[in-house]
């Protein structure tokens, strides 16, 4: 190319600046998108919201950069030690003379395989006509008594407690503490539903967790609980996660709120 001409003509001594900026668009040009996978380490978020980190294999490792909208668009925390699977495009950085790679999509390793077991799930539960849009229900109007399926110990149930305090001061509310996250909490948020369920003494129930990543939220993405949101005799809101999450919780409950509060 006309690029590695002028840096291998041996009659002519181009500036650093120069042969810096050749390489990097000599770079660019032949490796549009790169995508590669490894373990994130030195991870800085700068006050500007920009995220800058390494990321590194047994024998390898190297800087890369993701922009500040797609870095807080991510949802997950980025930590050293995650294994993490990335896109971009290369770069050297002018000032140093640094290679790095410019991410613009990161997900965690596992992500990939949870997420085609999630659209397997979906597509079977919606065969069966858990989502229906017709067998939503609608919610009561001034209910006396609420449900509430989320950890006890957490952000989320004093965000709700707050907000029904300074709405609805004389309602009920029947907590079901559980956990909401790892091993055996898919269970306990299954059986914590059907108690309120069964109880006779709410007429709605919020199943409820602050925001995360796949794994995270995955409890909420199994079957055992969307069948146990699918049976419940009174309405079910899902308020699992932020606006970008999605659970099939989300698609089985009778309305969804982006947001726990």
């Amino acid at each position: 190319s006309k690029m590695s001409r002028i840096v291998l003509d041996e009659k002519r001594y181009v500036s650093v600046s120069e042969l810096v900026a050749l390489l990097g668009l000599t770079l660019e040009n032949e490796f549009p998108l790169v995508s590669f996978q490894g373990e994130l380490f030195e991870v800085t978020r700068a006050a500007s919201g920009h995220l800058y980190f390494s990321i590194k294999d047994e024998n390898s490792q190297i800087r890369a950069v993701m922009w500040k909208g797609p870095a807080a668009a991510l949802n997950f925390k980025p930590e050293p030690g995650t294994s993490v699977l990335c896109q971009g495009r290369p770069n050297i950085y002018h000032k140093t003379g640094q290679l790095q790679i410019m991410v613009h999509s990161m997900t965690t390793a596992g992500a990939g395989e949870l997420q085609k077991k999630f659209l397997q799930l979906k597509a079977r539960l919606e065969k069966e006509g858990l989502f229906a849009a017709e067998r939503k229900r609608s919610l009561p109007f001034l209910p006396q008594a609420i449900g509430v399926v989320t950890s006890g110990t957490g952000a989320v149930i004093h965000d709700i407690m707050v907000r029904l305090q300074s709405r609805m001061p004389c309602l009920k509310v029947y907590l079901e503490d559980v956990r909401v996250q790892g091993q055996g909490a898919a269970q306990e948020i299954a059986r914590g539903i059907q108690r309120l369920s069964e109880s006779g003494e709410v007429e709605v129930i919020i199943v409820a967790r602050g925001g995360g990543s796949l794994e995270d939220l995955w409890a909420f993405n199994e079957e055992i609980v969307v069948r146990a949101i699918f049976a419940s005799r009174v309405p079910v809101i899902s308020g699992v996660g932020h606006e970008v999450d999605v659970t099939l919780a989300d698609f089985v409950a009778d309305v969804r709120a982006p947001t726990p509060t």
